[in-house]
């Protein structure tokens, strides 16, 4: 949410569409994640009171791996361009991204600064920083140690929290 908060104030977005991926086949090949359609419903939850901010399903309603290159794609059919916002920490793997070099050529990225964390963009992509304090915050940490609704009261809005279960970590 504060990222998100930090990109609304740049002034440099008229729409903010956050995805969520239907098979994550990166995390998913590690370990268990939660239904699409329940991470769907607390994202939709989370950002409800953003008004920039649109949550999709895009990525719900296609079969398969979710490949960020077939969502910009998708998007690029109504936008004239596309920003992808991410946290420092991905930065570097973008290289290894599915179809990276087309998605070099479609799309900016917006970074978002983790703590302890340098800004290393691979050579080639137009990048830019998005301006925030960073946030020690994912999560695997939340999944991890948030047993309780008070616990997840410190990391997660209100609207979210009823929809989260520690069982489907």
């Amino acid at each position: 949410m504060a990222a998100l908060e930090a990109a609304i104030a740049t002034n440099r977005f008229d729409r903010i569409v956050v995805t969520v991926a239907g098979d994550p086949y990166v995390k998913s090949a590690n370990h268990p994640v939660s239904p699409a359609t329940l991470r769907l419903a607390m994202a939709e939850a989370a950002f409800s009171s953003f008004t920039q901010v649109e949550v999709s399903g895009i990525e719900i309603e296609r079969t398969g791996p979710s490949y960020t290159i077939d969502t910009v794609k998708a998007l690029s059919e109504e936008a004239s361009s596309i920003d992808l916002i991410m946290g420092a920490d991905l930065a570097p793997t973008l290289p290894s991204w599915h179809h990276a070099e087309a998605l070099r050529e479609l799309v900016s990225i917006g970074i978002v600064p983790r703590p302890g964390q340098e800004i290393e963009v691979p050579t080639g992509w137009r990048w830019y920083e998005i301006p925030m304090d960073p946030v020690d915050l994912s999560s695997s940490f939340i999944r991890a140690g948030a047993q309780n609704p008070l616990d997840l009261a410190k990391f997660l809005p209100p609207a979210v929290i009823p929809l989260y279960s520690p069982t489907d970590r």
